[in-house]
């Protein structure tokens, strides 16, 4: 009976090695390191490229190498979504088309205001030489999850390649700090244009078709760009001068905002309600958990009290089990939500902007809060 361990043995360590590689095989890895690779610039025309184009128009490449970077290669990539599961590699592209590479997270009210126009440009532009990509770089824990970021993307109806970008490393590698943030890259594979957070919409548009121009000169074709400019449909596009509530978080790590509790500080908290209440100022009621990212509450009752200055409110949070609470605005009932996937939430939507003091009753224990966002 001895004799057949070491075969039993053999067997187990075969299934777990193949079951590694499985694992491995369902995230596609891009080639390289995780260091900040450069991308390959465009190589000049052979001798025998037909049609010959003159760029008198446009910098040549050396003139662009004085004022651009080179764009940076995707590294180390979790996932991709909308790929077919083949990788996404920018020196593959440069030299054949314009790239949009735009850095986003899906529980980011900002990226999620942003996205109609990206599809919009998608649409317009893919066939006439645009290329988007999409890098999620995650800002919470939850959005790290493959199913979760499917989900956004499906719910969203985004149709370019997303890739995931969990360690930050593409991210780091363009020196980024800001969700949505746009880089536009050009045949020649130089970033030329990029832009920090939502606007300038038709700006973005005039450059992509400045440079998809570039482009059919560059290749010698002689198709025309769309050259329409056109906002897409059920969005605002309105812009407020008015002051707004800054994005608060409810996690030890950037709960400096916390009024009635020890800010910085992981574990249980019980909290008492204020009885003055500050502006922009958030304050727990009950039993609370707060670790790194999210404050949870540990009983049925647990309130969150802000007040705040904004048109509407958005809530960043998620449960395990379902959790219904109760919105109220300058103590009069609005309604109620439940909360259960992890993800942005509309609480108020309101047609004027104001001051007004919001109060949030959980009737069950186990949710997880991690931000307020005000538009």
């Amino acid at each position: 009976m001895n004799t057949a361990k070491p075969y039993i043995l053999i067997a187990v360590l075969i299934l777990i090695a193949l079951a590694i590689y499985i694992i491995s095989s369902r995230t596609a890895k891009n080639k390289g390191s995780d260091q900040a690779v450069s991308v390959t610039p465009r190589t000049l025309p052979s001798p025998n490229q037909k049609n010959p184009v003159s760029r008198s128009e446009y910098l040549s490449r050396e003139e662009k190498s004085k004022q651009y970077q080179l764009a940076k290669e995707i590294t180390t990539p979790d996932g991709f979504i909308n790929t077919d599961d083949k990788p996404i590699i920018l020196n593959d592209l440069i030299g054949k088309k314009v790239i949009l590479l735009d850095f986003w997270t899906y529980s980011c009210i900002n990226c999620q205001r942003t996205t109609p126009y990206l599809n919009s440009w998608y649409q317009k532009y893919k066939d006439d030489g645009l290329v988007i990509v999409g890098v999620h770089t995650p800002e919470f824990e939850f959005e790290k999850i493959y199913a979760n970021v499917k989900a956004a993307v499906d719910k969203f109806e985004i149709k370019f390649p997303v890739v995931l970008d969990n360690d930050y490393s593409t991210w780091n590698a363009y020196n980024n700090r800001y969700w949505p943030r746009k880089y536009l890259i050009d045949i020649d594979g130089y970033i030329v244009y990029d832009h920090i957070g939502e606007g300038a919409y038709e700006e973005t548009e005039k450059k992509i078709q400045e440079l998809l121009e570039e482009r059919n000169k560059v290749l010698g074709m002689n198709e025309e760009v769309t050259k329409d400019i056109s906002l897409p449909e059920d969005v605002d596009h309105t812009s407020a001068t008015d002051k707004r509530s800054p994005e608060i978080y409810f996690g030890a790590s950037r709960n400096i905002s916390l009024g009635n509790g020890k800010i910085n500080t992981i574990g249980l908290q019980t909290l008492a309600e204020p009885k003055n209440i500050k502006t922009d100022t958030l304050y727990l009621v009950g039993d609370w958990n707060i670790q790194e990212e999210y404050a949870q509450n540990q009983k049925a009752g647990a309130k969150i009290i802000f007040g705040y200055q904004a048109k509407n409110v958005y809530f960043v949070s998620g449960s395990e089990k379902p959790v219904k609470i109760k919105i109220i605005k300058d103590g009069k009932a609005i309604g109620e939500q439940t909360i259960s996937p992890h993800s942005l939430y509309t609480l108020i939507q309101d047609d004027m902007y104001g001051e007004h003091i919001l109060e949030i009753i959980i009737e069950n224990p186990g949710l997880k809060a991690y931000t307020f966002t005000f538009g």
